[in-house]
């Protein structure tokens, strides 16, 4: 095994070096502290390697996105989402059998204890659906009393019943904040047409069951359903790590995906392409300020953390936003502004430089707002993709050799004693 070589006041310790299966280098830091008294110093965790993983695979540098292997765009439009669930918790996709079981499993498990309804009431019309959702994910341990065994078939259950409610309970939080009656699962529909169903089957426009549409929020969902070791995906691995029990973890993941620099970043899209909209449209005006460094306006949707080449997510939702906006007969300004900054941005030797391109939450906000999802439900809808992938890593996590509770060290810089 090659290693790296560390001289720090003469002394000096090697440090094996780690691939993964895509050729990844890393340098394990494991013996550091106990051998020097040393600690690596990574603000963001930027370069630091909390685990190993088989789950999900990305090349920032080549625009390279894969699940279990499969890269997303032989995934994306070929199967349902929960196919790609299945595939995220257990490593393969199901065949025909598998699949009416599982899909099976999730309409059984759909509805929500009747007591739980109630806790709705305590929320105020007004109150953002991910404070609601968050909450109800953590109630639900109290109505699954059967959740802390410990054994593989406990842990399966488990997931497949979170999979279930966590959309009726998304669906019930947008029928709360609209101040409308909740509406039942439908098991005779799949899980996405199930979700619409509980969103808006009473509403006069009666669109929403159309397989476009259908096929559309599958197709994002898909997009969103893991993304290695983001900021709410860490989150749950460190919930989990103390062996909180699952509702929990995923209640936290659901808390940290909330923030704007994560989930929320497609609501920060549509508001910014509004803010143009009402000033005549001027993105011109816009471009020069994101390039002014006397100016604090960033362009929202460009650039990602790990991707410094085209977000592969972003190529397939853009042709989702123009089927989405023809089929309704839509003709959204917003979605021009849309077009006109990506076109601007990947022509402009400024984003190009800086490799700013367009990224997946460019354009969802755009489709769900088309389908009538009102803009505090985004990050929602984002939690309901990232889900699989929160349990799949959840699962990993507790199954790993090397578990152990997660405890970052500092840089302390406060008073000395005193």
């Amino acid at each position: 095994m090659s290693s790296a070589k560390l001289i720090i006041n003469n002394q000096e310790i090697n440090l094996p070096i780690i691939s993964g299966t895509e050729d990844e280098k890393g340098i394990d830091i494991t013996q550091l502290r106990k051998q020097t008294g040393h600690i690596t110093y990574d603000p963001g965790y930027a370069n630091t390697g909390s685990c190993a993983s088989k789950i999900t695979f990305i090349d920032g540098e080549k625009g390279i996105l894969r699940y279990r292997g499969y890269p997303i765009e032989n995934l994306a439009g070929k199967v349902k989402f929960t196919d790609v669930s299945y595939l995220l918790l257990y490593g393969e996709l199901p065949n025909k059998e598998v699949k009416s079981i599982f899909s099976k499993k999730l309409r059984q498990h759909a509805n929500i204890h009747e007591d739980m309804k109630r806790f709705f009431d305590g929320f105020p019309l007004n109150a953002h659906p991910m404070a609601t959702l968050s909450s109800m994910v953590t109630a639900l341990s109290a109505f699954s009393p059967d959740a802390s065994e410990n054994d593989d078939e406990a842990i399966n259950d488990t997931m497949i019943k979170i999979l279930a409610k966590v959309k009726t309970i998304a669906a019930y939080s947008y029928r709360k904040y609209r101040g409308l009656p909740f509406i039942y699962p439908n098991p005779d529909l799949n899980y996405v047409e199930n979700f619409l169903h509980m969103m808006f089957s009473d509403s006069q426009e009666d669109f929403h069951a159309d397989p476009i549409l259908v096929d559309a929020l599958d197709l994002l969902l898909i997009l969103h359903a893991d993304h290695e070791q983001n900021c709410s995906t860490s989150t749950v691995r460190m919930a989990g790590s103390s062996l909180s029990n699952i509702f929990g973890a995923v209640s936290s993941g659901i808390s940290a995906l909330w923030g704007p620099l994560h989930g929320g970043a497609n609501q920060a899209v549509l508001e910014m392409l509004k803010k143009i909209k009402e000033d005549n449209g001027d993105y011109k005006k816009y471009i020069k300020l994101a390039k002014s460094k006397d100016s604090t306006f960033r362009l929202m949707g460009f650039g990602h953390r790990v991707y410094k080449n085209y977000d592969p997510r972003a190529k397939l939702i853009k042709a989702v936003a123009d089927n989405v906006l023809s089929k309704l007969n839509i003709n959204d300004p917003l979605l021009d502004i849309a077009k006109e900054l990506e076109l601007a941005a990947l022509e402009d030797e400024y984003f190009i430089a800086r490799r700013l391109y367009p990224n997946v939450d460019f354009y969802s906000g755009i489709i769900y707002r088309a389908m009538g999802i009102p803009t505090n439900m985004f990050t929602v809808m984002f939690a309901l993709g990232r889900l699989p992938g929160w349990l799949a890593h959840w699962n990993e996590m507790i199954h790993s050799e090397d578990f152990r509770i997660n405890r970052p060290r500092q840089i302390y810089q406060g008073s000395t004693k005193r």
